[in-house]
């Protein structure tokens, strides 16, 4: 076993690095592809400075965990404020848009259908089935007006 080990040389560590490369080709996961490139630079390295092969397997463990986080940072999303200006801000979207009066307004409340959502609306006394316009938004509350 010491042998196979001691014999381990720049060329053997490319090959495996090649090797892990293809198979994450066959299994994707992004993770073998990280080994691979552990062993290809451990394989450059020994091509320019002569080091046991003890050093070579610890140079491979370093560098196979040092990827993981580094492989972690580059693949978070980065979030994306143009794409999503009104995420977590629902009511803040609604802002100028105009909807169908579900129940009338009666004494300043009534509700109106977004979607799937009921929402309560606060506003000038108008019957059911009238257009209304999103005013004015504070947390959950509605304010319209008619459209």
């Amino acid at each position: 076993m010491t042998n196979m080990f001691a014999s381990l040389g720049s060329w053997n560590w490319l090959i495996f690095g090649f090797i892990l490369m293809a198979l994450e080709v066959l299994a994707p996961g992004v993770f073998l592809f990280w080994l691979g490139l552990a062993a290809l630079l451990v394989g450059l390295i020994s091509f320019t400075v002569t080091v046991s092969w003890q050093i070579q397997l610890v140079m491979f463990a370093v560098f196979a965990a040092a990827a993981v986080p580094v492989w972690r940072r580059l693949a978070r999303p980065k979030p994306d404020a143009s794409t999503s200006p009104f995420l977590n801000k629902r009511t803040e979207a609604l802002l100028g848009r105009e909807f169908t009066l579900e129940k009338p307004i009666i004494d300043g409340a009534g509700t109106v259908r977004i979607g799937d959502t009921v929402w309560r609306v606060a506003g000038p006394d108008t019957p059911a089935g009238t257009r209304v316009k999103v005013v004015q938004v504070d947390g959950a509350n509605l304010t319209v007006a008619a459209a």
